[in-house]
C-alpha cells in the first residue's frame, strides 16, 4: 500500500511516516517504478508498535537507540526485557527513561512543595 493507505492503516499520517524514516526507526520503504513508497503489514505492524511507545514514556530517542527491536515487540504477546541478554534485551533504556522520570516527579515535587509553602505564607 501506498502512504496515505499505510498511515491510515497505521492511525498517523504521511508526515509521521517519513519522519519515522528519517530517524531510523522505519526502514525505508520499497519504492514503485515512479518512486513512490511502498508499505507491507511488517512496517505497518512496526508503526503501529512505534506511536503506543511515546505513552509509556519513552521518547523518540530511547526507540531510535534500540529501533532493531522494534520489530519484537509487533510480536503477540511482545517479550519481556531480558537485562541477562547479551544487549540486554533493551532494559537498559528502559532503566534509563524510568530514571529520568523518576528525577522529573522529583523535581515537579520539589516546585509544588515551595508553591506551597509561598502560598500559605
Amino acid at each position: 500500500m501506498r502512504i496515505a493507505e499505510a498511515a491510515a492503516a497505521a492511525g498517523t499520517t504521511p508526515r509521521a511516516l517519513r519522519f519515522y524514516e528519517q530517524r531510523g526507526l522505519l526502514a525505508p520503504p520499497a519504492r514503485t517504478g515512479s518512486g513512490q513508497r511502498v508499505y507491507g503489514p511488517a512496517e505497518i505492524a512496526r508503526v503501529r508498535v512505534i506511536r503506543g511507545l511515546p505513552a509509556v514514556g519513552l521518547t523518540v530517542e530511547d526507540l531510535r537507540v534500540r529501533a532493531d527491536h522494534l520489530d519484537l515487540l509487533a510480536q503477540d504477546p511482545p517479550p519481556r526485557c531480558d537485562p541477562a541478554a547479551p544487549d540486554g534485551g533493551g532494559s537498559d533504556v528502559v532503566e534509563r527513561r524510568l530514571a529520568a522520570l523518576d528525577a522529573e516527579i522529583a523535581r515537579l515535587a520539589s516546585l509544588r512543595a515551595n508553591l506551597a509553602r509561598r502560598a500559605s505564607n
